[in-house]
């Protein structure tokens, strides 16, 4: 066995193990959010860089825009956890669905990089365009949320457009709006760049491949969305006259402002990471 096939499964491991525990230390993950986000970023990296790239990218920026404004963010985000700390429940709705797709590239493709081109696979640039739209969604959300919630905008309620209070499940602003298709843009450039070092594929499918920018750009605006109009449809918010904040769960002190007691916040997570996941695969199939 060659040198190259131990090193790639050493870097994998010791990268992902380095910056687990070091999230960890950090405390932008619990115990076991840093136990799961080993394995998750592992299984990432030693299928493909790219893969991992996106991950990446989303993990430390969205760590980094959590912890902006915590005691602002305190007083009105009724989901606040010290350094935006996440348990394996919230890696894993951030991640499980990626993962599953990077194990069956994998799998099919024998660990061998392939660039998005239908007319190779349908299949394998259906299941890419998938973890591109992931991850596009994860990070749209983050940052929409994150930078929305600290933005001088007025927040208004995506089913009826008007005012609501900070921190409002379904509440959108123009700045939380605009920070979701930055950063997307984000994930599809990290493929890119990536890609352009470890793919190998002819110069036209190539070039092509830098639609993956608009493509992504797109998806964290469309995933950002879908998360607002669940999160203001299916998701309790309410205002608890004690507390004098927003909070998630209906009670004697709390007067609803918006949704149904259906979902919880990973749950919301979860059904517009799919939703999206499932759209721009179908978009990577029409458009490689």
């Amino acid at each position: 066995m060659e040198i190259t096939q131990f090193l790639h499964p050493f870097i994998a491991i010791s990268l992902a193990l380095f910056i687990a525990a070091r999230a960890y230390k950090r405390k932008s993950l619990s115990l076991s959010g840093a136990v799961s986000g080993f394995v998750v970023m592992a299984i990432h990296i030693f299928v493909g860089y790219r893969f991992g790239a996106m991950l990446l990218a989303f993990f430390f920026s969205s760590s980094k825009l959590t912890k902006m404004g915590e005691e602002r963010k305190r007083k009105v985000d009724p989901e606040f956890k010290e350094g935006g700390q996440r348990n394996w429940i919230q890696v894993l709705c951030n991640s499980g669905i990626s993962t599953v797709l990077v194990i069956t590239v994998w799998k099919l493709t024998e660990g061998r990089d392939k660039c998005l081109n239908s007319k190779d696979s349908t299949l394998i640039t259906s299941l890419i365009g998938g973890v591109i739209g992931h991850y596009s969604c994860c990070n749209g959300d983050t940052w929409s949320s994150e930078l929305g919630i600290l933005s001088d905008d007025q927040p208004r309620l995506i089913t009826t457009f008007k005012p609501v209070r900070r921190g409002t499940n379904g509440g959108v602003t123009k700045a939380g709006l605009l920070a979701a298709a930055a950063a997307g843009s984000i994930i599809g450039l990290s493929f890119v760049l990536v890609g352009l070092l470890t793919a190998r594929c002819d110069s036209d499918i190539a070039l092509k491949q830098l639609l993956v920018i608009p493509i992504s750009t797109l998806a964290g605006l469309f995933g950002s969305l879908i998360d607002s109009l669940l999160g203001a449809t299916l998701q309790f918010t309410g205002f608890c006259s004690v507390r004098n904040k927003i909070v998630g769960k209906p009670g004697p002190t709390v007067k609803k402002i918006s949704g149904l007691s259906i979902l919880d916040n990973n749950a919301v997570n979860f059904v517009s990471i799919l939703l999206t996941t499932v759209a721009t695969s179908f978009a990577c199939l029409y458009i490689f």
